[in-house]
């Protein structure tokens, strides 16, 4: 898991873990990581983390975020990355990342929605590679996408198979779901909704339908009660 650690005049206050999506820096005690210095603004800057990927955004601070001393308005962050924010640095531990193999990288869990229990099994090399770029490509275009369902309860609901009349919800940005080997896709929470992408076809290439019509390689914006087939297992998309 990456992490930051916070110092001051060279000295290590804390070591922070990334565990949330969403991480908060400023002078407010309601961030997840305060920073009590007048140089800080009260809601500073922002790390959004998904899978082995950290970005930080400068959310319009008085005196900016910079990072190994360049002053940035959003970065993606690498392994020894320096952040100044005020008179504090945090430094940037992710050394999985560093190392720049996939075996380093966090394994890419796939919900089987056809397993009874909807158990978990890991991607493949291309699976991973896939999730990672999809990953990627969401939290480069925009930081802001964790308060696109702020408001809203997202939730599949199974019509078919092993799980039918089960409910899941979709908490996390990314959810990746289907079966390897035979078909993959991913559900996506952006600011302007929520969106199904093509993962893994398998080896034929299959791609997952929503409302009985294959989607294309581009992202299939999703809608209430539209009906998701993926691997053979019918879902209602569901968003109140």
């Amino acid at each position: 898991m990456a992490s930051l650690k916070l110092m001051f005049n060279g000295e290590m206050q804390k070591e922070i873990p990334l565990d949330k999506e969403t991480i908060t820096l400023g002078r407010k005690d309601d961030n997840d990581i305060p920073i009590d210095n007048l140089a800080v603004s009260g809601h500073h800057a922002k790390i959004l983390t998904i899978l082995n990927d950290s970005f930080i955004e400068d959310m319009n601070s008085t005196n900016g975020t910079y990072v190994n001393d360049t002053l940035i308005k959003k970065h993606a962050l690498k392994h020894g990355d320096v952040i100044k924010i005020g008179k504090h640095e945090l430094k940037y531990i992710n050394e999985g990342s560093a190392a720049g193999s996939s075996d380093q990288f966090e394994k890419t869990m796939i919900l089987r929605p056809d397993a009874a229990g909807m158990k978990e099994e890991e991607g493949d090399h291309v699976i991973e590679q896939s999730v990672n770029k999809i990953a990627r490509e969401i939290a480069s275009a925009d930081s802001g996408a964790h308060h696109a369902a702020a408001a809203v309860n997202a939730r599949i609901r199974l019509i078919n198979g092993a799980n039918a009349g089960t409910e899941l919800p979709l908490t996390k940005i990314l959810t990746t779901l289907g079966k390897p080997g035979v078909q993959v896709a991913a559900i996506t929470r952006r600011p302007t909704g929520y969106f199904l992408i093509h993962v893994d076809g398998g080896a034929g290439h299959s791609r997952s339908k929503v409302n009985d019509k294959e989607i294309s390689a581009q992202a299939q914006p999703l809608h209430n009660k539209d009906v998701i087939e993926v691997a053979g297992v019918k879902m209602t998309f569901i968003i109140e």
